[in-house]
């Protein structure tokens, strides 16, 4: 038997083994990016100092990459060089990330406000997901996926997908005015109530067609199925609690389609299912599940319950005038089996903005 002093000695080892590990990963990293950085600095002046080499474009490029793969090696065709110099024209502040200081250098409020978003998310992003972000015109939007990217530790798929899904978008339509600009400069901040809502929420990944014939078993059991996923779509804080959970009146049964725990809010959320347009009585049966927890699940020192119905068509005319004035509590969130269209909901923002 190994002794438990031995065991905290291996123990110790191989925290400080991985802690090394990680911390040479994220130097690499920001040492990889800081490099492709100056490749496209080099290539842009070099351009800039000869009016017929920009010109050139890809042919430039293409010539560079060939000369480069022939003394380095793998890693420098014209594409990744194209690249390379949009990060540096996109990202012209890069070079202050090395030192915090130089942020009161900087001119204006965005530029500032941009270096202190790189140098919080450096460590947290790759090359690949510089690449993605890259494709996005909007420094607003762009700030914003790349504070979610570093907080949610997204990998590079899961960052494509939410931008496919026009999660910025959808966020902006969900909140307040006030609240809109906040986005792009602290990310999604969990707060109240109705900031967990997102408008529609996307479940393209069900693999459910539209116009395909579902029940709400079926909806609900693709969920279950892709749960990992469904939360990542719910956002920030959720934890899965219960399917189908049972409320018995003594002579009756009621079961709650699902119940997640949201950390950040301290707060139970009960999501009914609806593949069809919402109804009142559907609102009855989520102010009971409410109620219910309330009364009876919730602890003195958590938060009221949060309701959500999640229905293929809302009504605003029913929700108005079936839930008080006041109600925190019950939502109702319209849910899409593909991804939205940008465009469209681009027309959307500018009739809300």
């Amino acid at each position: 038997m190994k002794s438990k002093e031995y065991n905290n000695l291996v123990d110790t080892i191989s925290q400080i083994i991985i802690s090394a590990q990680n911390n040479i990963a994220k130097t690499v990293n920001k040492t990889m990016i800081i490099t492709y950085w100056n490749v496209g600095k080099y290539i842009v002046e070099f351009e800039q100092n000869g009016k017929k080499r920009a010109e050139y474009g890809t042919a430039l490029l293409k010539e560079i990459g060939l000369d480069l793969t022939a003394r380095i090696g793998k890693g420098f065709s014209w594409r990744n060089l194209y690249n390379m110099k949009r990060l540096y024209l996109e990202f012209p502040i890069l070079q202050t990330m090395s030192a915090k200081s130089n942020i009161d250098k900087l001119q204006t409020s965005s530029a500032k406000l941009e270096n202190e978003i790189l140098i919080n998310s450096m460590n947290k992003l790759n090359w690949s997901h510089f690449v993605r972000l890259l494709s996005l015109k909007n420094k607003d939007e762009r700030n914003f996926y790349i504070i979610e990217t570093a907080q949610n530790r997204w990998s590079e798929r899961e960052l494509d997908r939410q931008i496919n899904s026009s999660l910025f978008e959808r966020l902006m339509l969900s909140r307040d005015k006030k609240k809109v600009n906040e986005l792009s400069k602290k990310g999604q901040l969990i707060e109240t109530e109705k900031d967990i809502l997102k408008n529609p929420l996307v479940l393209e990944f069900l693999n459910i067609r539209q116009d395909s014939s579902y029940s709400e078993n079926d909806l609900e059991t693709a969920i279950i199925d892709n749960l990992g996923k469904f939360l990542l779509e719910l956002g920030k804080g959720f934890s899965f609690v219960a399917r189908q959970q049972r409320i018995s009146s003594g002579t009756e049964h009621f079961y709650i389609d699902l119940v997640f725990y949201n950390r950040l809010l301290r707060s139970f959320v009960i999501i009914d299912l609806k593949i069809g347009k919402l109804k009142h009585q559907d609102v009855g049966q989520m102010q009971m599940y409410v109620n219910y927890y309330d009364r009876e699940v919730k602890t003195t020192d958590e938060n009221p319950t949060i309701g959500i119905i999640l229905c293929k068509e809302n009504d605003d005319f029913v929700v108005e005038y079936t839930l008080p004035e006041n109600n925190k509590q019950i939502f109702t969130n319209e849910y899409k089996l593909y991804l939205p269209d940008k465009k469209e909901l681009k027309k959307l923002l500018k009739q809300y903005l």
